[in-house]
């Protein structure tokens, strides 16, 4: 029998497609507990094989519990505990508390006899996995809601009446980050651009969702000129006290406290700083949060002016009023930028995004910036220069300041 041609046969090499991966599920059920303050969560794996083991950071406050296991559950170290799934379905399930509580009595996750607010990074906490190579996590989310409980909200694609796909792609362990809120809701929505909006908060919490929607409205075509990226899907949450009287970020996902101002008496927004967050998703290292916070404020201002909601003459106020309270800053440079750093960053921002327009005639601005920076995992000063300066095509005077050394 004659051979065939090398040609011939690489050529079919070539064409055979790869193995494709086999997707495993990960289910995650909730169930809430309001009368002793916990919510029970199980995992499930379709396939314990698939993953060698889970190694949960489970943090110093004891805020999980009742551990049980198929397979191996072991815990040397009160802050971690790893699972090692045997083979086949296996489940591994605990408690968490929900509430969390600040040194000021004020909260960052509640639950109350009629509702829960909270981050699913504290449902499901944060794991070192050894996935099997060719394995593909499928995960789902599922609540049980107690009596009386009309609804549940993520920031995630629901794909049934409490349940939710879970997928990130940046990450092969795909948990329930974000902001959660469960019970009796009152939910407004809308669609921005090709992103699903709904504001959403407990009955009776006093949260404007008509008012917040009608403000994205205006500055959503803004957002989308600004950042490259639009999620699927916009979950915003609020409550009044005790809950934290500000804004918080998440994956797809903010939180904003009842009573504050969609727009503050200084001309600034925390809605559109924490849009800002959510959008941007810049993250900062080596004492660089100047980065990120100066970013997400010098945007909330700026889209709120190309929105036409600033005059000339209250961005100018606006202007002043950030000279007046960063005048003692001499440096930008810290691990977490107080409201004074912020400031002053968003000072170094405008006259950044000034010397990019004038030495590129109005062709880019710090909006090119803003881009670069997005695609870094996390950015440090000594990056936010380059790309800059790589911007600009030649060295900057404004960044060249005490300020950032």
């Amino acid at each position: 029998m004659r051979s065939r041609p090398f040609w011939l046969v690489l050529a079919s090499l070539l064409s055979t497609p790869l193995a494709a991966a086999q997707r495993v599920d990960l289910d995650y059920h909730v169930r809430f507990l309001p009368d002793s303050g916990q919510a029970e969560v199980r995992l499930t794996l379709a396939r314990g094989q698939a993953v060698r083991y889970f190694d949960f950071s489970l943090g110093a406050d004891g805020g999980y519990s009742d551990f049980q296991a198929d397979g191996e559950w072991s815990q040397d170290n009160p802050q971690r505990g790893v699972w090692r799934p045997p083979a086949g379905k296996a489940t591994l399930s605990y408690r968490v508390r929900i509430d969390q509580q600040r040194d000021n009595g004020r909260f960052d996750a509640r639950m109350t006899a009629d509702w829960a607010l909270l981050r699913g990074d504290n449902l499901v906490p944060a794991a070192r996995v050894d996935i099997a190579p060719d394995v593909e996590l499928v995960s789902r989310l599922q609540f049980e809601l107690p009596p009386g409980w009309k609804g549940v909200e993520t920031g995630w694609p629901r794909i049934g009446k409490a349940r939710f796909r879970i997928d990130n792609p940046a990450r092969r362990f795909d948990r329930p980050t974000g902001w959660i809120l469960a019970g009796q809701l009152g939910v407004r929505r809308a669609t921005l651009g090709k992103t699903e909006v709904a504001v959403a908060a407990p009955v009776g919490e006093g949260l404007r969702r008509m008012d917040i929607l009608t403000l994205l409205t205006f500055v959503w075509p803004h957002v989308q000129a600004v950042f490259p990226r639009e999620p699927g899907k916009l979950l915003i949450v609020g409550a009044g006290d005790p809950m934290w009287r500000g804004g918080l970020s998440g994956p797809n996902s903010l939180y904003m406290h009842a009573d504050r101002p969609l727009v503050s008496e200084n001309g600034t927004s925390s809605l559109i700083h924490e849009l800002v967050h959510v959008f941007s998703r810049i993250g900062d290292t080596e004492r660089s949060d100047w980065i990120t916070e100066g970013i997400a404020e010098y945007y909330a201002i700026e889209l709120m002016s190309r929105a036409g909601g600033l005059s000339e003459d209250r961005y100018a106020k606006i202007r002043t009023q950030l000279e007046r309270w960063s005048r003692k800053v001499t440096s930008l440079r810290g691990e977490r930028a107080s409201g004074a750093v912020t400031a002053r960053a968003v000072l170094l921002l405008q006259a950044l995004d000034a010397e990019i327009r004038t030495a590129s005639r109005g062709e880019r601005s710090l909006d090119d910036v803003t881009r670069g920076l997005m695609r870094l995992e996390k950015a440090s000063t000594r990056d936010f220069v380059q790309i800059a300066e790589n911007v600009l095509g030649r060295p900057s005077k404004v960044l060249d300041t005490r300020l950032l050394r």
